[in-house]
């Protein structure tokens, strides 16, 4: 009777660490979308869409998507992707971010 009380005990024990484990990942799946959006924002707020979205690919967790929204002087960045790999179906961790839209080029049109 013991094996079988042990069996019953390492599954629920390896199911625990398993979810423990997810829980983790998707807490640093977060973190990067938050650096991810804050490096994005400022990008692009400084007129360099492409580097914005080079700064969520390398900052961002695998698959993350960002979305900029302008409004009037202010700029938004909102990064997203689905956490741990897609390992939880159906959730999604998400960070924005905003920034002053810097203007382009000086008092003379220099950059």
């Amino acid at each position: 009777m013991a094996t079988a009380e042990a069996a019953i005990a390492l599954g629920a024990l390896t199911v625990v660490f398993g979810l423990v484990l997810a829980g983790i990942a998707v807490v640093v799946d977060q973190v990067r979308c938050t650096d991810a959006a804050r490096e994005a924002a400022r990008a692009a707020a400084r007129g360099q869409p492409q580097l914005a979205e080079r700064v969520v690919a390398e900052l961002g967790p695998p698959g993350a998507r960002l979305t900029v929204h302008v409004d009037g002087d202010l700029l938004a960045a909102e990064v997203a992707a689905a956490p741990a790999g897609g390992l939880l179906p159906g959730a999604v961790v998400r960070a924005s971010a905003v920034a002053a839209v810097e203007p382009i080029g000086g008092p003379h049109g220099q950059g």
